[in-house]
């Protein structure tokens, strides 16, 4: 699918970090049963994956409480009348319930109008994309003035029953346990993104267009777990071919790239900068190598975020904006890629943005210098091509939803 906007802008972000960081050092740590039982050297996972820390929301919070908090934080940043949102879609994996959506727990304390338009969609990374293009086909076609689109992940309770279910095994082989790493990268973080008409956007940020790819041949690559509605609780797990998964979902962002720089008019000269779904080292390295771009334009967050879901390209986004990344007159790409594989890649002609968030002034630091890390991540790049993707994050605690991949 092609898309072209004439009348659409992307007019704030607004994003919602949890407070708690866990180390992947504090992750082997926990793992200490299986590292010793299979002598797995300590600090592998970082080599690997090139993520040091990722952050989790408490075990009790639903999604839609985070979610309140980025689109309330979206319409502040930008001033907006709230009473002006036609649509409110919430696009990540995780929900409070499977019915009622959870936009509709995000509408009532929003207090948004009545003849908004509310629902859930699901697409594993790529559910805010998705609805943004919703929102966007909405307001070109002149139905709505302006959108909410809104996702929360919480990968607390993947990575948690992952380590429960790998520390007892004792007939995993080395082997076996790639099929875990993925569920290990996670992270939690909640992202907003509030589109309006180019008629009453202030920024004029535009959202120019893109292209959908779809190659399900290889669908059964990343799954969580079936549907479990009917238990009394849910303990997610979930199973990753990552060195299939990668090159596949690298090779269906080649194909679909070719379309988008068609659609969009551009070249790869062009692109000024990009904003990509954060998985780890080795699907940046290889997908900036696929494309032909320069990794000089990028910006990541996987590094101290983990991989947050279909919050991840958003809040990238937002940060990356928040920091001065993104700059006036950026013919600016976001690169989605979600399990499936599905593609989702949109072009904006950037202009300055109001962001609102809460990350703290030190986000992203470390001890250790950027080249240090990055020459350590280039030497562990191909064997972290064998081990790391993923797919977004799981449902909450206590809730009847299932994990959709």
């Amino acid at each position: 699918m092609r898309l072209r906007y004439e009348n659409v802008c992307i007019e704030a972000l607004g994003y919602d970090l949890p407070e708690e960081i866990v180390s992947t050092d504090e992750l082997e740590r926990r793992l200490a049963p299986l590292y010793e039982r299979l002598r797995l050297p300590t600090g592998r996972l970082e080599l690997m994956t090139g993520i040091r820390e990722r952050r989790f929301f408490p075990a009790e919070m639903p999604p839609s409480a985070a979610s309140i908090r980025s689109a309330a934080r979206a319409l502040e940043a930008a001033n907006f009348d709230k009473n002006r949102i036609g649509a409110l879609i919430h696009g990540s994996v995780c929900r409070d319930f499977l019915e009622p959506a959870t936009a509709c727990g995000v509408h009532r304390e929003l207090q948004l109008p009545q003849e908004c338009a509310i629902y859930d969609v699901s697409n594993a990374c790529l559910g805010v994309l998705n609805g943004m293009i919703q929102a966007a086909d909405m307001i070109e076609l002149g139905r709505i003035d302006a959108a909410l689109v809104v996702g929360t992940e919480n990968g607390r309770h993947l990575v948690e029953n992952t380590i429960e279910s790998l520390n007892p095994a004792t007939q995993l082989t080395r082997e076996d346990i790639k099929l875990s790493i993925a569920s290990l990268t996670i992270g939690a973080a909640s992202a907003a993104v509030l589109l309006t008409s180019k008629r009453i956007s202030r920024t004029q940020n535009r959202l120019l267009g893109g292209v959908i790819w779809a190659d399900t041949a290889h669908h059964e690559l990343c799954r969580s777990g079936r549907d479990e509605a009917r238990a009394d609780g849910v303990r997610p797990l979930m199973q990753t071919d990552s060195e299939a998964l990668l090159q596949g979902g690298v090779d269906a962002a080649e194909a679909a790239f070719a379309r988008f720089l068609e659609t969009m008019r551009w070249s790869v000269a062009d692109i000024g900068k990009a904003v990509c779904h954060q998985v780890g080292v080795a699907h940046k390295k290889l997908m900036f190598q696929k494309l032909g771009l320069d990794p000089a334009i990028d910006y990541s967050t996987f590094e101290f975020l983990g991989n947050t879901g279909s919050a991840a390209l958003p809040i990238t986004a937002a940060l990356g904006a928040q920091r001065g990344h993104l700059q006036a007159g950026d013919r600016t790409s976001l690169l989605g890629i979600g399990s499936g594989i599905n593609v989702v890649m949109l072009g904006c002609l950037w202009q300055p943005t109001p962001v609102g968030g809460n990350a703290p002034a030190d986000l992203g630091t470390s001890s250790e210098s950027p080249q240090s890390l990055h020459s350590h991540q280039n030497e562990a790049v191909s064997d972290a091509s064998r081990h790391v993707q993923r797919v977004g994050p799981i449902v909450s605690p206590g809730s009847s939803a299932k994990n959709p991949v």
